[in-house]
């Protein structure tokens, strides 16, 4: 009997000690039990919203939305090939502009920053980011002063968290750091814990079997000055998209990193002339015609404005981006798709 006792009591020491230290953990049934490693479906706990990557860490954080300048004096640019998604829409004139979105990667330097335009500050209103740009039109100062959007503003920040650099004239030359941009963030009390909503991505596999018509190389005009024409040309061998305007490719100035792109999405707008300046109003609410142009394919789709943000879609439903970089060309309605964009 007291060798049964014995035995009794140490049970009991053994099961309490564990309910009092640590929950016995059950197995793992996603754990392969020859290489302890979880199976490729569950790779990555955590996904970015703008890209789709997968991370091992998490993945929240609010996206930062920056006004770069695209005259061919502010070329080439800082940042810009890190950004997760690029718009490039007209300004004024037939000079085009990009809204540079960042918010899987944090480039040192960005720039050169450009002035506010209400369909821009539109954009990054609807993926909850902080809008940094450097002055504005008459209908992006109401915009920015009424409190819509978190934003910081080279015209009030200068000198401070905006920095001119010696190799560029004005207005070329206006630059801010990502630190600058959280330092000011901090000093206005913005929050930086807003994720944007996420776009709905392409498995890789799914990615390897996408098909369409040829697009080996894109080409969208802006008419006037074939500085603003965009080529787009595929490598099969890394499944992205190289970028060149001006006839030069497009690379950051600080690395000459190449701007490396997994979709090109070209949607058509109705564009009005509002001024003497060529100023515009764009209606990026009523969706239209649209070209997605991925894995060195292209698919005719339609584009709509879901809660603020642009996203193709085929008979109704959303049609889903590769993971990786994607840019955005906003053409407008006349002369439309056909005549402004061509692929080979």
């Amino acid at each position: 009997m007291k060798k049964w006792a014995v035995i009794a009591a140490a049970v009991f020491l053994l099961l309490s000690g564990c309910s009092k230290n640590e929950p016995v953990k059950k197995p793992d049934k996603n754990v392969q039990k020859d290489v302890g490693k979880v199976e490729q479906k569950n790779e990555f706990p955590y996904y970015f919203p703008l890209t789709g990557k997968g991370s091992q860490t998490e993945t929240n954080g609010r996206a930062v939305a920056v006004m770069i300048n695209n005259h061919p004096a502010a070329r080439p640019q800082s940042g810009l090939n890190k950004a997760d998604i690029v718009y490039e829409i007209l300004a004024e004139g037939n000079i085009t502009r990009f809204l540079a979105v960042f918010q899987s990667e944090k480039p040192k330097n960005i720039g050169p920053v450009r002035s506010a335009r209400d369909y821009y500050i539109d954009l990054a209103k609807g993926l909850n980011a902080l809008y940094i740009a450097h002055g504005y039109s008459p209908e992006a100062k109401k915009m920015l002063n009424s409190g819509y959007i978190d934003n910081l503003n080279g015209i009030k920040y200068d000198g401070t968290l905006f920095h001119r650099a010696s190799f560029r004239v004005a207005p070329h030359n206006s630059y801010i750091t990502y630190d600058n941009i959280l330092k000011g963030a901090e000093m206005n009390h913005y929050s930086m814990d807003q994720t944007p909503p996420a776009f709905k991505f392409l498995s890789e596999e799914e990615a390897k079997k996408v098909t369409g018509s040829d697009a080996a190389t894109v080409k969208i005009s802006y008419y006037a000055s074939s500085d603003f024409d965009c080529v787009y040309q595929y490598d099969s061998a890394t499944g992205k998209y190289k970028r060149f305007q001006g006839g030069e490719q497009t690379v950051d100035f600080e690395t000459k990193d190449p701007i490396l792109l997994d979709n090109i999405f070209i949607v058509e707008a109705k564009h009005e002339v509002i001024d003497k300046k060529g100023r515009r109003t764009i209606d990026l609410q009523s969706g239209g015609k649209g070209y997605l142009v991925q894995m060195g394919k292209v698919n005719e789709v339609d584009w709509k404005n879901e809660n603020g943000h642009i996203v193709p879609v085929k008979n109704g439903e959303d049609v889903p981006f590769v993971q990786g970089k994607t840019w955005v060309n906003v053409v407008p309605t006349d002369p439309g798709l056909q005549k402004s964009v061509s692929f080979k």
